[in-house]
């Protein structure tokens, strides 16, 4: 059965129309009156069966629609994004949109200036032959250029579609190649390099633009920014406006591509209804502000590939009218602080790995300062973080409490860049209690989101409003939430449904018929729990459980947990245990990361010199510690897993054997992924010796 795209398109030539997707591919609209007129009818007939066309509720083409999954719960007229946007430019039209610092200072554009830009991009993506449906790649850090790119993109009728900056060429190639990618936005010549070594493998590659650096050498249908956004001035407004009224929120608009640990990536499809939809009532149930009530102010710095960046920095950004600042590229490395403090964020997104390394560098801070300053911060923050978790207090503890967050806590928050932040969220990933607490103390709410690609980002969130500790909140309104297969605890996998929930997995049909039930209710793969009101407590991953030899099902993140809120000498703990008689433990130790590469390097943090120095050992580095496995250290180890043991479910639970890796997990090793998740096959392949060790007999 064919799609409406191409019922559309065999009526446009059977009536002697134009051939639209011919216009697409070649880019030439020479007579756009001709073009809109005999266009016209057609258009308009489809429009209205653009959402009631679809029967089913996934597809595995780019060009398919889906039954958007519209009920009494979620009622809102679905709209496309161009429609977002317009709505924003008519309320926020003055206000900055975009700033990003060019010779030290910050350069700032309007939304109206924003949306310009979009539409001058998207008629240069048309004029280098981008056709509908077909990707527009976008390879490098966040920046106005990459949000508007990716603006133009979807108003041109293509798909925009994020590759991290860390991906090799081959990762680069499988992307491009599957989502038929036309356009390749580069950052800089580092990146260029990738896409020149793959190009001559690309048959849908026509063209590459940089938007950093200059071109080395002219190459055919190489383009920098300046000259791309001139490219597309013959190309009328109105045949841009028919391609963008054509569009429907039902249709795709953008691909994120999962990280791939366990397989080939897989390109998530998501509509314009899941952007648009996700990006106004997940937001408001964060309690993000529209600009009319508090303009908000944001810093980009997480990858724009991963859903959680992209959902929160672009296109909520543009629903609500906030103002995004975009970092420095080393910002991960230690310029963020730097660009917080400046900027003075209303609300700020992290994952738990940006967290832990904040709480990390404020430990290290506090071990070198000198004896009283260090008990007046333990002093403040034991009194913040038994007030927030209790609650009530006496009134002498409240003003001990307050006088403690004037003195103390407020000046570590405004040092940190959060002295006007009202809301700090963390996503991508489980928070652990150590982290929480951390911040607790410092009088920092962190709130968790949960959610996945497939489900637009955020499909449960906390917020001010809606908070229990260790929950990711509730479901945001329109959304569902179910568990199945619960066990005796109540543990059950978490299924979604709602407007967030996506169209399918481009070119993988079998992939998107797993990820569904027969109700259309998707699968997330994750252990949860749900409350009696309904707080969802994310308990692990159905994949991530470890089953022993014996039939004992572990899950492993309580007990890593654990171990390294016993040793703060520890930065990763795996458990180890599938199909094993027991449980074992790969531990890698804090160590300063390298400024240049954000590569774990041999010396501790001063942390961990701290650890070592209370329990009596002299060692600096983690080589020493290994090589010579001092004795005081090993011996500390083995105790804490001792305590973490004792307080054990069972003994299955029990760690019985452990090892101290000679270097730090980090993406570039490869056991991390681009959002700091531990990639637990990749480790267990890469330490397969270490394993084995464990287990012989």
């Amino acid at each position: 059965m064919p799609t409406s795209g191409e019922a559309l398109t065999k009526k446009l030539q059977d009536e002697n129309a134009v051939n639209i997707s011919e216009s697409y591919e070649n880019g030439t609209f020479t007579d756009a009156q001709t073009v809109c007129r005999d266009l016209l009818p057609h258009l308009e007939e489809t429009q209205d069966e653009g959402i009631e066309a679809a029967e089913s509720l996934w597809t595995s083409v780019a060009d398919g629609r889906v039954r958007l999954r519209i009920d009494n719960s979620c009622p809102q007229t679905p709209i496309t994004v161009h429609q977002m946007f317009k709505e924003s430019l008519e309320k926020y039209g003055s206000l900055n949109a975009l700033a990003s610092k060019k010779n030290g200072k910050w350069e700032k554009i309007t939304f109206s200036e924003y949306y310009c830009l979009s539409r001058k991009a998207a008629k240069s993506f048309l004029k280098l032959g981008l056709e509908r449906f077909h990707g527009v790649a976008i390879l490098g850090f966040n920046s106005p250029e990459w949000f508007i790119s990716a603006v133009g993109a979807v108003f041109a009728g293509g798909i925009v579609t994020g590759i991290y900056t860390t991906n090799s060429p081959e990762a680069c190639h499988y992307i491009a190649h599957d989502s038929k990618t036309n356009i390749m936005v580069v950052e800089n010549q580092k990146q260029l390099e990738k896409i020149m070594q793959i190009w001559n493998r690309l048959p849908y590659l026509k063209a590459v633009v940089l938007y950093k650096d200059s071109i080395p050498e002219r190459h055919p249908n190489l383009y920098m920014m300046e000259e791309f956004l001139e490219l597309g001035d013959d190309i009328p407004d109105a045949t841009l406006d028919y391609i963008i009224n054509s569009q429907k929120p039902n249709q795709c608009c953008v691909l994120i591509y999962t990280s791939g640990t366990t397989g080939k990536p897989k390109g998530a499809m998501l509509s314009h209804d899941n952007i648009t939809w996700t990006s106004a009532h997940c937001s408001r149930a964060g309690d993000m502000q529209p600009a009319e009530v508090q303009q908000e102010s944001i810093v980009s710095y997480l990858p724009l590939s991963h859903i959680a960046a992209q959902i929160y920095d672009l296109w909520t950004g543009i629903k609500w009218g906030e103002q995004v600042y975009f970092a420095e590229p080393d910002a991960l490395k230690g310029s963020l602080i730097d660009t917080l403090k400046e900027v003075q964020p209303t609300s700020h997104m992290g994952v738990p790995r940006v967290w832990e390394k904040i709480m990390e560098k404020l430990k290290d801070a506090s071990a070198q300062s000198g004896f009283m300053k260090k008990k007046i911060l333990s002093w403040a923050m034991s009194l913040s973080l038994e007030r927030n978790l209790n609650c009530s207090s006496s009134d002498l503890k409240q003003f001990w409490t307050r006088l403690a967050d004037y003195l103390v806590l407020a000046k570590i928050r405004n040092a940190l860049g959060f002295s006007s932040c009202q809301k700090h969220f963390s996503g991508a990933a489980p928070l652990n209690t150590e982290t929480l607490y951390f911040f607790l103390g410092l009088n920092i709410t962190l709130y968790e989101a949960y959610g996945m690609s497939e489900t637009t980002g955020p499909h449960c969130l906390s917020g001010p409003y809606i908070y229990r500790q260790h929950s990711c909140g509730k479901p945001v309104p329109g959304c569902k939430v179910k568990l199945v297969d619960e066990d005796t605890e109540g543990n059950g996998e978490i299924c979604f449904w709602g407007r967030t929930v996506f169209m399918g997995y481009l070119n993988m049909e079998d992939k998107t018929k797993e990820a569904f039930d027969e109700d259309g209710w998707l699968h997330s793969g994750d252990l949860g729990k749900l409350d009696k009101d309904g707080f969802l407590y994310v308990t692990g991953r159905i994949k991530d459980l470890i089953i022993t030899a014996g039939g004992e099902n572990v899950p492993p993140i309580p007990i890593e947990d654990a171990v390294k809120k016993e040793l703060p000498i520890i930065s990763n703990a795996m458990v180890i245990g599938d199909k094993k008689k027991f449980l074992s433990m790969l531990l890698t130790l804090k160590s300063v990361l390298d400024p240049d590469t954000s590569d774990p390097t041999d010396i501790l943090t001063e942390q961990a010199r701290d650890f070592c120095q209370k329990i009596g050992s002299k060692a600096t580095k983690v080589s020493e510690i290994v090589a010579t496995r001092d004795q005081a250290i090993y011996q500390a180890i083995q105790e804490g897993i001792n305590k973490v043991n004792m307080n054990a479910t069972n003994r299955v639970h029990c760690i019985q054997k452990w090892i101290v890796l000679p270097r730090d997990f980090s993406i570039s090793g490869g056991e991390l992924g681009p959002t700091m998740k531990l990639k637990r096959l990749t480790v267990l392949e890469k330490y397969r010796n270490e394993v084995d060790s464990f287990y012989e007999e």
